[in-house]
């Protein structure tokens, strides 16, 4: 059996036997405006990631984005371009699960820009969404390896 290393919610590394693995495909957007940039608060470790998540079965990946975008910050977008697949394995340390995971980063335009008030979110993880200025945003306020595509995003848009 083989035994994969997954990075934990809270930055540590678990050995988890691959037949333990979901495969969970996911979805995120890259939404500026003003040279500032959407994120959402992970609830339980207050660090920032793009707003998305997972693609249901039978879901498009353009159609789960608008989706996740619109539960998680109650804006409307249009999903513009690819910028990055991210293969990720990770262990969801409050619930005891790990999957295998193919995360894909969409370029995003907003169609509107207010946001849903913070106890309308409808996320068990994603919170309090925030137009943040870009130059403010340093490497420990991103979740995971949330940083490396908040660094490409940004030299490329």
């Amino acid at each position: 059996m083989l035994v994969v290393k997954c990075q934990t919610l809270y930055g540590k590394t678990k050995k988890v036997k691959s037949d333990k693995l979901i495969f969970r495909p996911a979805v995120y957007g890259i939404i500026t405006k003003y040279k500032k940039i959407l994120l959402v608060k992970v609830r339980r470790t207050g660090k920032y990631f793009f707003p998305g998540g997972a693609v249901e079965l039978g879901e498009k990946n353009k159609n789960a984005l608008r989706r996740e975008v619109k539960e998680e910050t109650g804006i409307d977008v249009d999903v513009k371009s690819l910028m990055k697949v991210q293969e990720n394995f990770f262990y969801y340390d409050p619930e005891d699960w790990a999957s295998h995971n193919f995360s894909f980063f969409y370029f995003c335009k907003p169609k509107t820009t207010n946001l849903i008030e913070d106890e309308k979110v409808e996320d068990l993880e994603a919170e309090k969404p925030r137009w943040v200025k870009i130059d403010s945003l340093k490497k420990n306020d991103f979740q995971g390896f949330a940083w490396k595509i908040f660094k490409k995003a940004v030299k490329i848009s």
